[in-house]
């Protein structure tokens, strides 16, 4: 048994195969001086009863990228280390019983192309030749992924913990964390071993991250699901066809049913994932006991007897087979599904890779990402969608993360629409105006918990949840969303947008500290501008609005998801000793946006304000009596301004402005029209456009870049990419010819039979009557006039390239009149 070292460079907590491929991935960075620390023995969490599938598929890009890459490590991983594994690569297949199951497949096919996969469509007569045994005939086609396959959980965390330490990492079993403190600049571990002291500290530690999450005094959005699968034993028929053609089967998965079926040597594995599922230790009278190490739940076979039917119809030969042994262990949820990997929020150089659902589909790739956010501050891919900033505190609340972690199992498989909302866990955060935009029709989203309008219905739309279930651009939205488009453009349209990030920052040296963070200039008093933050490699980390109330005295205005990401890569910065003053004021302040033609008319009538200062400019003012900031700004790119007020008063001037509004065509809007209305501008969208997958220079944001500024982060990487010159260029897209549907997010364009870049939004621009993309396109192919063409969803559509000058009132008269 190991001995505790006194001190280590890092710290991991928990010894699943997530912990050991971290530790692996830090050792192969060179960072050989760290330790894992494991209650049990290795595996004796969530690995050692996992069933070990390794798919690649995912509809989420960073994700795909995170499986490829475990998927590519194991096959080369008994190698490298010299430990034996049992990994087989048998391929999948995805059944669709629906067209817009297709449609899902079509896009996830052209994404995996994109990243090298050679995943592919079948029909019904390929999917036959491929599985034999499955019945066909309510069935659309499959998805073949050919790197798809399963692997020994407990074998693969062996072969990473050997790897670790013939690297020169150690591993400590039978070590349980029991408490943590900061001194000075280094971490303290207490175990029954004794103390080691670390610079930096990893929570790794499965279904069991919550309790090391509250050591740091962080409180983890996460739950826990109680999932089974069903061995079978032997089946005759299956045994003699494996024997003669000298293969397993593919695994199948049956998404629109909900499970998947695996060959496991001549029998099989079934892995539902139910809609009457439950939760384990939800509450104090269900608590997680001390330890639950290589345990199991009492089987609860009723919950999947719906499942067990359809799979035997699916695949008869299953009908044959008794019961061999049922599993049913502790698995994670995150309230999205997706893991935690990245910074522990507000505690510094601790990091999170925990709460996987998929622990050995991920674990390599999330080892690798663990280790670079250690070792490099950054990720080679943007990996926002696991990044633990993404949740606020409400998501932490166990009600919340319950009902989301519960939505999410029971839906595992689920087709992610873009006009759906998910409603467990809601409402979360309400706007003081919810009661009166919800009496106007409005239909809500969540953003970062606050309720958001989306489109306001009319009497007689259909507003159900199964109406949001296509990709198809109209639905019963759709019309609505044009009115809406069209007051703005026309009359006024008013926004209630509350949960903006909000940052005051103040003191002296505020301004040059700022100025050093920024690729371009900081504003004037009086003056509000956009501002791009880089980091060390010029990749674009985020956006802000600076609005400067003085010298040294700003507010930063944020994305409402990127509340605790910008906060801290801001607070990380700040010199140590400085009189700069950094607060989060998120929660004291509320926005609307009011914009159109008639928005100066519908503001004269109810202020006392200089409505004829220019663009980009802001002044105190008051409305009914009540304090408010008018920022002449306008994410529409229609005359306007965003009202920003203290909470408190958010309804009385809302009140006044809808008074005043209606003899001017004042109407509301929501946020798919706002977001049609910013495509036809070419405005980004954080970690939709702006990600640090692009550089600044890529994203097209050279005039926000002042090279004759001194140092600013980033700016010798950018002075050096330009010199090399630029190999990726922004773009706006319109589609000649785009048919039922929008380009979603990463699709891929292509030029001349060659992959040449990728979509980052898509929609359909309301006054410009065009199905609109923005992309990032090869350098050659980024030229205004060039023609490309947009794969959605299986068909490629011809598409013109407009460079990145915006498609609406491209002189931004309109905006600046």
């Amino acid at each position: 048994m190991s001995e505790l070292p006194s001190q280590a460079r890092v710290v991991i907590i928990g010894g699943g195969a997530v912990g050991v491929s971290a530790l692996f991935h830090l050792a192969k960075a060179g960072w050989t001086d760290c330790v894992l620390l494991e209650k049990n023995e290795l595996t004796s969490g969530s690995t050692w009863h996992a069933a070990g599938n390794v798919p690649t598929f995912s509809s989420s890009w960073s994700v795909m990228n995170m499986q490829r890459y475990s998927a590519q490590l194991y096959r080369g991983l008994a190698d490298e280390v010299g430990y034996p594994m049992n990994y087989h690569v048998t391929g999948s297949v995805r059944l669709a019983h629906t067209h817009e199951r297709m449609q899902e497949f079509a896009r996830v096919k052209s994404m995996g192309r994109h990243q090298g996969m050679d995943i592919d469509i079948l029909g019904l007569d390929d999917l036959r030749s491929r599985y034999p045994f499955v019945e066909t005939h309510d069935l659309k086609g499959a998805l073949y992924d050919p790197n798809d396959g399963d692997i020994d959980p407990a074998q693969l965390t062996q072969a990473l913990a050997k790897g670790a330490r013939d690297l020169g990492a150690k591993i400590v079993r039978f070590c349980p964390v029991t408490g943590v403190r900061r001194e000075k600049d280094l971490w303290k571990i207490a175990t029954p071993k004794g103390e080691i002291a670390c610079e930096f500290v990893v929570n790794a530690a499965g279904y069991r991250a919550g309790e090391v999450g509250r050591m740091f005094g962080r409180d983890i959005p996460m739950m826990v699901m109680s999932h089974q699968y069903i061995l079978f034993e032997e089946i005759p028929e299956l045994a003699a066809w494996t024997k003669e053609v000298g293969h397993k089967l593919p695994l199948l998965r049956d998404v629109d049913s909900s499970y998947y079926l695996r060959q496991e040597k001549s029998g099989m594995n079934l892995g539902p994932y139910e809609r009457n599922c439950r939760a384990h230790w939800a509450n104090a009278a269900d608590p997680m006991p001390d330890d639950f190490s290589f345990q199991l739940f009492p089987d609860d076979l009723d919950r999947l007897e719906w499942h067990l039917e359809d799979a035997v119809k699916r695949v008869p030969i299953l009908g044959t087979a008794g019961l061999s042994k049922i599993i049913n262990g502790p698995i994670p949820y995150t309230p999205d599904g997706n893991p935690l990997i990245g910074p522990m929020p507000g505690v510094p150089n601790a990091f999170e890779a925990c709460v996987f659902t998929f622990g050995i589909a991920q674990a390599g790739g999330a080892g690798k990402v663990l280790a670079e956010w250690v070792t490099q501050g950054a990720t080679e891919w943007d990996m926002w969608s696991c990044d633990p900033r993404r949740f606020t505190s409400f998501a932490a609340a166990p009600d919340y993360a319950v009902a989301k972690g519960m939505e999410v199992y029971g839906h595992e498989y689920a087709i992610h629409f873009p006009r759906h909302a998910w409603p467990a866990g809601r409402p979360a955060k309400l706007s003081p105006i919810h009661d009166r935009i919800a009496a106007l029709g409005a239909q809500f989203g969540a953003t970062n918990g606050w309720e958001r309008t989306n489109w306001y219905a009319q009497p007689g739309d259909d507003t159900s949840e199964e109406a949001t279930q296509t990709f198809n651009r109209d639905g019963p939205w759709q019309k609505r969303i044009r009115e809406e488009c069209h007051a703005v453009r026309d009359a006024a349209g008013i926004l209630d947008l509350p949960g903006f990030s909000r940052f005051r920052l103040q003191g002296d040296g505020a301004r040059d500290w700022l100025a050093t963070l920024v690729t371009g200039n900081v504003p004037a008093p009086g003056r509000i501008g956009l501002a791009y933050f880089a980091d060390a490699k010029g990749r674009l980390v985020t956006e802000m609005s600076i609005m400067a109330l003085g010298h040294d005295f700003f507010f930063l205005i944020t994305a409402a998801a990127a509340e605790r990401h910008d906060f801290e890569w801001l607070s990380n910065h700040l010199p140590q000793g400085s009189a700069i003053s950094l607060q989060n004021v998120t929660d004291a302040f509320s926005c609307q946006i009011l914009t159109g033609p008639a928005s100066r008319a519908i503001l004269s009538e109810i202020t006392d304000a200089d409505l004829s200062q220019p663009w980009l400019t802001h002044q105190s003012a008051q409305i009914a009596g009540h304090w408010c900031q008018l920022v002449r700004v306008s994410f529409a790119g229609e005359l306007g301004w965003e009202i920003h007020t203290k909470t408190d008063d958010t309804a009385p001037i809302f009140d006044a402005v809808w008074a005043a509004g209606q003899n001017h065509g004042l109407e509301p809007f929501g946020m798919f029209a706002l977001d049609s209305l910013r495509l036809e501008k070419g405005y980004r969208g954080w970690k939709q456009d702006l990600s640090t997958d692009y550089s600044v220079l890529q994203s097209g944001l050279e005039r926000f870049v002042k090279w004759d500024k001194p140092d600013f982060l980033g700016k010798a990487a950018l002075a050096a990419e330009k010199q090399r010159g630029i190999t990726r260029h922004f773009a706006l897209l319109t589609l000649d010819a785009p048919g039922d549907c929008d380009a979603p997010y990463m699709s891929t364009v292509w030029r001349n039979g060659e992959i040449v870049g990728e979509t980052t939004s898509g929609g359909w621009g309301h006054r410009v009557d065009q199905s609109i993309a923005l992309a990032m396109l090869r350098s050659d192919c980024a030229e205004p006039g060039t023609t490309v063409e947009v794969e959605i969803f299986g068909a490629r559509f011809s598409a013109t390239v407009h460079g990145d000058a915006p498609l609406w009132d491209p002189a931004n008269a309109r905006l600046k009149a």
